[in-house]
């Protein structure tokens, strides 16, 4: 049976995409940020017709049209809805692979037939896309180049078996997926359209243009196989239970979360995966879902020392009428590969993730942070801030090569005082503070790299003062200004 390739084109996809979730009337664009300007990306037909095009500049586009709404591109949102409409194009035939960011390729070999032939299932497919809002573009064809080919830059439709050369014949090179710098070298020589290119000598081509022109053409005349392919789906780690009778009793409910835990960490365990967030997702009997979500700050696959928290995330549940289905999924997975028992403090380790995770859910992982050492000379930025369910513990917080840090560190607070002789005597935070000792200076001056609004007073004279009320202050001057500052307090 020969092979029969469906190639689609949405041209307008990410235009079509923003308009179909939210309409505008009269022209439209999607702008996005390219060569350091704004630039067009997509059109709808009104912005078209009155002279726009992809790839002008934005400043360009709205003096010939001032009325132009423009929206920001958003190539991950409309990454997912072409997955999606991968998915949904498997109705069709099982082989559907996304080609490139606004299409699709269908290998219908031994298919077309459930769907009453081959132009039966064409115009059921763009008739389908038409009525979602998208503008779409299809061919088919004996190859997956030729019928790439036909729907960008020919009249799309159905080529028939065998007549794949000629169809192609008339095309521009571009025709070929071809680079844009190969199409113009190309057409310096004279070659424009595909039946240009198809007596020149081989080998001249091969050496002035490389490899690329000869096997894009060849792909599309079905000398190369070229084979779709779609993208392995991700694994569904999920589990579901459904009861035969509706449950509402709390230890019902903690019974089907250890049921199915259990399920879900041995599917891990093969995996040799951890969970690092869970979704467990309620049916209610009257229609009603209740999804709760908890994360964990490593990654585990541990039934029992999962359940405490998914129970306590049940406090408070309404369950209503009764739950009739449970689902249980980890939403994101990390590799655990086995680990030796030993005795050097994995279960400490494990101890202190698990009572980050405990926190983390009552007051929100962004809220449990913990400080890590940054290389700089300057206080304020020797340490940066981090999730601490998200990043691993400082293993050495020492500076061999500096003098002692305070324990508390606060914006400069200015004192009395002039000179570089630390004052004996200073009013600070409405107190009277007599220096016993001092113990410096230690000169640190600014990055000069960057532009520290705190730091263009210039270079600092740091010391370390003991006081008359036991507290040891960080104070520091400034040559430039003649004025000091307290900035710390040892412990």
């Amino acid at each position: 049976m020969p092979r029969r390739i469906l190639a689609l084109w949405l041209p307008r996809f990410g235009a079509d995409l923003s308009l179909r979730r939210a309409p505008v009337a009269g022209p439209f664009a999607l702008v996005t940020r390219a060569r350091g300007a704004d630039r067009l990306e997509g059109l709808n037909p009104e912005a078209a017709a009155r002279g726009l095009a992809p790839g002008m500049g934005l400043a360009d586009a709205r003096a010939l049209v001032p009325d132009l709404l423009t929206r920001p591109a958003d190539p991950r949102a409309e990454a997912q809805a072409l997955a999606a409409l991968r998915r949904w194009a498997v109705r069709y035939c099982p082989w559907v692979a996304c080609d490139g960011a606004d299409g699709l390729v269908l290998d219908i070999t031994g298919a077309a037939h459930l769907a009453g032939g081959e132009a039966a299932l064409r115009a059921d497919l763009l008739d389908r896309l038409t009525r979602m809002g998208f503008a779409a573009r299809a061919a088919i064809a004996d190859t997956r180049g030729a019928a790439w080919a036909l729907a960008h830059h020919g009249r799309a439709g159905i080529i028939a078996p065998g007549a794949t050369e000629a169809a192609l014949m008339p095309l521009p090179l571009a025709a070929l997926r071809l680079a844009p710098e190969t199409v113009e070298g190309l057409a310096r020589l004279g070659l424009r359209r595909i039946g240009d290119l198809m007596p020149m000598p081989r080998a001249s081509l091969a050496r002035r243009f490389g490899a690329e022109p000869l096997l894009r053409l060849d792909q599309a005349l079905g000398r190369v196989a070229e084979p779709v392919t779609p993208d392995p789906e991700p694994p569904c780690r999920a589990v579901r239970l459904s009861l035969p009778e509706p449950i509402g009793l709390m230890a019902d409910l903690e019974a089907g979360i250890a049921r199915l835990l259990d399920r879900l960490c041995a599917h891990l365990r093969g995996a040799e995966a951890g969970a690092r967030g869970l979704l467990l997702e309620l049916s209610r009997v009257d229609g009603g879902t209740v999804r709760i979500e908890i994360g964990l700050a490593r990654a585990m696959r541990d039934a029992a020392a999962m359940q405490p928290l998914l129970a306590r995330a049940l406090d408070g549940f309404d369950a209503g009428f009764g739950i009739d289905r449970m689902r249980l999924s980890a939403e994101r997975v990390e590799p655990l590969p086995v680990r030796q028992v030993t005795t050097t403090g994995a279960q400490a380790q494990d101890d202190m993730a698990d009572l980050l995770t405990r926190l983390c859910n009552r007051v929100g992982f962004e809220h449990v942070t913990r400080h890590l050492p940054a290389d700089s000379n300057i206080p304020e930025k020797a340490f940066t801030t981090a999730a601490a369910a998200y990043s691993e513990p400082a293993r050495d917080w020492s500076w061999p090569a500096s003098p002692p840090r305070p324990l508390t560190l606060f914006p400069p607070e200015p004192i009395a005082g002039s000179g570089r002789a630390v004052p004996r005597r200073f009013r600070w935070r409405g107190q009277w503070w007599q220096v016993q000792a001092a113990q410096g200076p230690e000169r640190i001056s600014p990055e000069w790299w960057l532009d520290d609004p705190a730091w263009r007073s210039g270079l600092r004279d740091y010391w370390q003062v003991q006081t008359d009320r036991g507290a040891r202050l960080w104070l520091f001057h400034t040559p430039q200004r003649d004025g000091w500052c307290v900035q710390g307090m040892f412990a």
